[in-house]
């Protein structure tokens, strides 16, 4: 099976209660927040090299991480450090992850061509005048593979790990079964 990397999680939470972000970045110096340009604080840590966007609400958004354990260590220890301000949050939120982004390489080039007219036209766009890649929607697991001539793929739409395996599992089966892969 074709080796996965794991570029980037975005994960949400919710804090439980409505934030006062002034308050958060004038404590947190590293903190920026315009509402005049964007509605929420955006935090960002260095370990793990993640940005947390904290909204009035209290809604929570963590992208950058490359591991779900990266995503729960980011959100704790930025709520550790809303805590210490004085703030008072829910505490073990939630975490849900919205999308995961990886990338995999099927170590053989390919004909986007050939695949583009083999494989289900539904779920397949491919513009090369547009875009270098063939977008390819599966349906189960429900993401989207861009594929390259490279062999290079990228899945993103996934919400578990195990959902970007299958897919790379399924597209390299069925390119294998149209005698598109090795």
């Amino acid at each position: 099976m074709a080796k996965i990397k794991i570029e980037n999680i975005v994960a949400s939470t919710s804090f439980g209660s409505e934030l006062d972000l002034e308050a958060i970045a004038l404590a947190l110096t590293e903190a920026k927040y315009d509402p005049k340009h964007f509605p929420g604080l955006i935090y960002r840590l260095k370990e793990p090299k993640t940005a947390t966007l904290l909204f009035r609400s209290g809604k929570v958004i963590c992208t950058g991480a490359k591991s779900l354990g990266q995503v729960k260590l980011a959100i704790s220890n930025v709520a550790k450090k809303i805590e210490k301000i004085g703030i008072k949050i829910e505490k073990d939120p939630e975490i849900e992850v919205q999308n995961i982004v990886a990338s995999s390489d099927l170590e053989m080039k390919i004909n986007l061509n050939a695949i583009a007219i083999s494989l289900s036209l539904k779920r397949i766009e491919y513009e090369p005048e547009q875009f270098p890649g063939l977008i390819y929607r599966l349906d189960d697991p429900k993401v989207v593979l861009l594929l390259f001539g490279s062999g290079k793929l990228v899945c993103t739409g996934a919400r578990k790990p195990q959902d970007v395996e299958r897919a790379v599992e399924k597209v390299t089966e069925e390119l294998t079964q149209a005698g598109l892969l090795g």
